[in-house]
């Protein structure tokens, strides 16, 4: 693609990493007080978890962010959930996202 979106209007807030969450890259969603965990099959999510470190979460919340898919998914505003393998896939238990660019492997949102 000729065009990036990274970096726009990029936000990051620090949560408490709940045990299950235990890899970078993948959708999230609230589990507790200030605490996140990764998103299962047909979560919606509130964004996607960029670091961890000593029990705590950096969770990007807004702006582009490119997450794994489990099929190419159509641009526009779609109601994404994550799948069953932490992937981002259309479902209409979701939440609608602008999807701005996707392949077969990787999906790039708006949050």
């Amino acid at each position: 693609m000729n065009v990036n979106f990274k970096g726009f209007n990029e936000n990051v807030l620090t949560f408490i990493a709940a045990a299950a969450l235990t890899e970078t890259g993948v959708p999230v969603k609230m589990s507790a007080d200030g605490t996140v965990t990764k998103s299962g099959n047909g979560d919606p999510f509130i964004g996607i978890c960029v670091g961890l470190r000593n029990g705590y979460a950096a969770v990007q919340v807004a702006g582009y962010a490119e997450f794994p898919a489990a099929a190419k998914i159509t641009v526009g505003y779609q109601t994404l959930a994550a799948n069953s393998s932490g992937k981002v896939a259309s479902n209409a238990n979701g939440r609608e996202y602008l999807v701005v660019d996707s392949d077969a492997a990787r999906v790039g949102i708006i949050l």
